[in-house]
């Protein structure tokens, strides 16, 4: 397991809620960030100030090459081919928005499939049916077991060759599911689709391997694993984005702007119109610096450890009820939950009253509710910073509320 001196890089975590110490359950919602992160948006702002790519000034320059520099280890994390294949977006959402507006719209006719999950975030979902409708394209989905769990032959009956796209995420932000990426790349490429995938949670926790999985597209979010909120990442293969077309036009993306025609910006900078998201960037290199520092492998393996105690010691709570796959190992660091009757807002409210913030509600995906028959849930998500000692105080805060609402 981590060492607990982790926590001291994270200077909210010194605090107290509510007369107790904090513990921070929520990391799947956004995660917290540590100080030089903290520090690497404050020495932008404070000595390097300035817009990219436009000006010959030193102040410029220096914000370009750490703008710049940014998307360098964003590649080498994610192992992509080229800096040409990583844009910076304002998260998840707008990746995934963008692939379905640009390479959706120019590639998905009448009467073709889309394929996605009915464990699927909102922003995996959405786009989707609003491209289906706009083209009078069929949006299928893949099905789930009861532990939470997809069966590739269930992917395989859902993938036909009327297929275009297959868009899945990589682990669930309700179940922890960690599903099979790479097997399901290989189905939706044997019908001749592109394989998209929502790696929101799967970035901050596993070590990725773009060119080793052969998605097509691959969006995550910078405030889910240590960066600042707004900024994000799509990362495409070279000759997918090369044939499509921006959906924002305006300012840094252009090439040459006459009255009537314009064209546009080489790869990666045609898709990142307007001033682009400079800090966010250098906080998200900065965030990278850090997990590599610990190590993806490292941190995988303390969140299954982590999810594992907590699993055992929550099941031993009468009533609980604990959603997703039962082996720690075949899932993330997040255990969703439900305590008996009591609405999961109850108890978020109770746990906050001793000092541990969890999160209640549908989690953005309102399907994968209905599928488990409930109308919200509540999750414990595991990150670096946690330790053994708060799962004991989740424990003893769920006992605490089941008291309390008995």
């Amino acid at each position: 397991m981590l060492s607990k001196e982790i926590r001291k890089h994270f200077p909210i975590l010194d605090q107290e809620i509510n007369g107790h110490p904090l513990v921070y359950l929520d990391s799947a919602a956004t995660s917290q960030k540590p100080q030089q992160v903290i520090d690497a948006l404050n020495d932008y702002y404070k000595f390097d100030n300035a817009n990219v790519h436009r000006g010959v000034h030193t102040l410029g320059n220096r914000a370009t090459d750490h703008y710049e520099g940014a998307r360098e280890k964003v590649r080498k994390f994610i192992n992509a081919k080229s800096t040409q294949e990583i844009i910076f977006m304002r998260g998840t959402t707008t990746a995934l928005n963008t692939v379905a507006q640009s390479y959706g719209r120019a590639n998905v006719g009448e009467g073709d499939e889309i394929v996605i999950t009915h464990m699927e975030h909102h922003s995996n979902i959405i786009p989707w049916q609003q491209l289906a409708k706009e083209k009078g394209a069929v949006l299928k989905y893949v099905d789930l077991e009861d532990d939470g769990t997809i069966l590739l032959d269930k992917v395989r009956e859902a993938v036909t060759d009327r297929t275009k796209i297959v868009s899945i995420m990589y682990v669930s932000n309700v179940l922890g599911t960690m599903n099979p990426i790479k097997e399901i790349t290989e189905i939706a490429h044997a019908h001749g689709a592109v394989m998209v995938v929502d790696g929101a949670q799967a970035a901050p926790h596993l070590k990725l391997d773009v060119q080793d999985l052969d998605c097509d597209f691959l969006a995550f979010s910078g405030h889910k694993m240590c960066g600042p909120t707004g900024i994000g990442v799509l990362y495409g293969k070279k000759e997918l984005l090369n044939n499509m077309e921006p959906v924002e036009f305006g300012g840094e993306m252009i090439d040459f702007v006459g009255l009537y025609e314009s064209t546009w910006k080489e790869l990666p900078w045609k898709f990142e119109g307007g001033t682009p998201i400079i800090a966010g960037a250098i906080g998200l290199g900065a965030a990278i610096d850090f997990l590599e520092e610990i190590g993806l492998d490292q941190i995988e393996r303390h969140e299954h450890q982590l999810a594992a105690i907590a699993m055992e010691k929550m099941s031993a709570i009468e009533g609980l009820t604990i959603y997703g796959p039962k082996d720690p190992g075949a899932r993330a660091g997040i255990v969703t939950f439900n305590l008996g009757n009591v609405h999961p807002h109850d108890v978020a409210t109770v746990l906050d009253m001793n000092g541990i913030a969890v999160r209640a509600g549908h989690h953005c995906a309102q399907p994968l509710m209905k599928r488990l028959e409930c109308s919200a849930t509540a999750r414990a998500s595991f990150y670096v910073y946690n330790t053994e000692e708060d799962v004991d105080r989740l424990v003893e805060g769920l006992r605490i509320a089941k008291e309390y609402f008995e």
